[in-house]
């Protein structure tokens, strides 16, 4: 079982007339980075739980029926009356979101490190850690918390994927990336997420220094030029993105998380050595597949990812 931690919020698409200043329309999807990933790991028939808080309000109650839809285990769910975290999304010619949220006090950004399980089921192989509860408090205390005590144990996962409209101070996030990645088996990045943090360092300088400071597979995605990795083995691979017709790019990180997750668990890699020890084919074969499942959710409006059948693969026995 895979649990998916932090955040759980809407995506709310803003539309209509442009010439008539007095409206606009608003068209809203559930998002959040791990949420979206835990939504991709479920849709490709992994057990999967999901660890924040969520609000009674309208958008929570929406959040918990998505989940029970989905078949994302509710388990770890934390009430609050607190509302739900709502990001407001334009997109620019090209598909790329911006983002401006309605954060200050939401429901994920409230958990308190006292509220972390103390345990967790064994059936819980990994944990996947990602974007802004990783960098605003109490959240972030909370979450490094459960890092620190499941890292030994678990195979944890992390994506800073930056969102500095959020918290704009970087250094916050190269603080936080910087503790932890030493905890995380897998880290992922975007290569606009390296610019944004270290600007200038080469992507392979980065992934070095990731790989030394203890992850033993790192990853960084090139857009519509792929993705690129390297694992503790030495081993290190490029793979070229898939020519698609972009509705916009919503949701393609987490989908490329969750493949790489799915991609390790089936093929008996979900542990910090064996990933570290992927040889050329074996991770060139998992990009490859996180990079085709990315381009689907590209081809769709919002973080809609796909299932197995999208991607040829057989169900799960």
């Amino acid at each position: 079982m895979f649990l998916s931690c932090g955040d759980a919020l809407f995506d709310v698409f803003a539309g209509g007339d442009e010439a008539d200043v007095a409206s606009i329309s608003l068209n809203g999807r559930i998002g959040g980075s791990p949420l979206n990933v835990a939504l991709g790991l479920a849709r490709l028939g992994h057990s999967t739980g999901y660890f924040t808080k969520v609000s009674g309000d309208p958008f929570g109650r929406r959040i918990r029926a998505f989940m029970q839809r989905e078949g994302i285990a509710q388990d770890f769910l934390i009430d609050t009356d607190r509302n739900t975290t709502l990001a407001m999304v334009s997109l620019s010619s090209a598909g790329t979101p911006r983002y401006d949220f309605y954060i200050e006090g939401t429901a994920d950004r409230s958990i308190e490190p006292t509220e972390v399980p103390t345990s967790l089921p064994n059936e819980i192989e990994a944990i996947h850690l990602a974007s802004y509860s990783t960098v605003t408090e109490p959240t972030a205390s909370a979450l490094a918390r459960l890092a620190a005590q499941e890292h030994a144990r678990r195979f944890i996962s992390y994506d800073p994927n930056i969102r500095a409209s959020i918290e704009p101070d970087l250094d916050i996030w190269r603080s936080r990336i910087g503790a932890t990645v030493p905890l995380s088996a897998l880290v992922k990045a975007s290569e606009e997420d390296l610019e944004q943090v270290y600007p200038g360092r080469a992507v392979e300088t980065v992934l070095a220094d990731w790989l030394s400071s203890g992850a033993s597979l790192a990853v960084v995605t090139l857009g519509e030029h792929g993705a690129i990795a390297a694992n503790r083995s030495g081993v290190t691979v490029r793979v070229p993105g898939r020519s698609v017709a972009v509705a916009d790019t919503v949701g393609a990180g987490d989908t490329f998380q969750a493949a790489l997750l799915a991609g390790l668990k089936e093929g008996g890699n979900l542990s910090a050595e064996a990933a570290g020890s992927l040889g050329e084919d074996a991770l060139t074969g998992l990009l490859g597949f996180a990079v085709r499942a990315a381009a689907i959710t590209c081809s769709r409006r919002g973080a809609d990812l796909p299932r197995r059948a999208d991607l040829d693969l057989p169900p799960l026995v």
